[in-house]
């Protein structure tokens, strides 16, 4: 076995060309079982609540549904990217108290200790992100 390869690996990449509302199961499930082998099962509710959240956006505002999903274990943090080819940035509002959307990144805000979005250079697209502290 080489030494140098770690064990889980430290990331975990997914890709999906259409993505249903279904996914975000099963999404929620991949990350509960690497944060648990990277010893971080307390972070499983706050990052599959963020994902869903971050995922049913891509699912409402990117025409096809394709996205990436990318989990890292950090040195002390977890960070989640989803990324997207709309270059539409998201962006947090005031939802009223009748309204039915528009809560998504106020409640990713809340649970996350950090998040923010980066356009892909030289090509349409962007990644969400989030990152909890271990």
């Amino acid at each position: 076995m080489n030494e140098d390869i770690a064990y889980p690996p430290p990331h975990y990449h997914l890709t999906f060309t259409t993505l249903s509302a279904h996914a975000a199961r099963h999404i929620r499930r991949i990350v509960r079982t690497f944060l648990a082998m990277w010893d971080m099962p307390h972070l499983a509710e706050p990052a599959g609540l963020a994902v869903t959240e971050l995922l049913a956006n891509v699912i409402k505002h990117v025409p096809g549904g394709s996205c990436t999903v990318v989990l890292l274990a950090q040195e002390g943090k977890l960070r989640v990217e989803v990324g997207d080819a709309s270059s539409v940035v998201p962006t947090t509002r005031t939802a009223g108290p009748w309204d039915e959307n528009g809560r998504g990144l106020a409640m990713v805000e809340l649970v996350t200790d950090a998040w923010g979005v980066e356009r892909n250079q030289g090509r349409p697209g962007k990644k969400v992100w989030f990152e909890l502290k271990a």
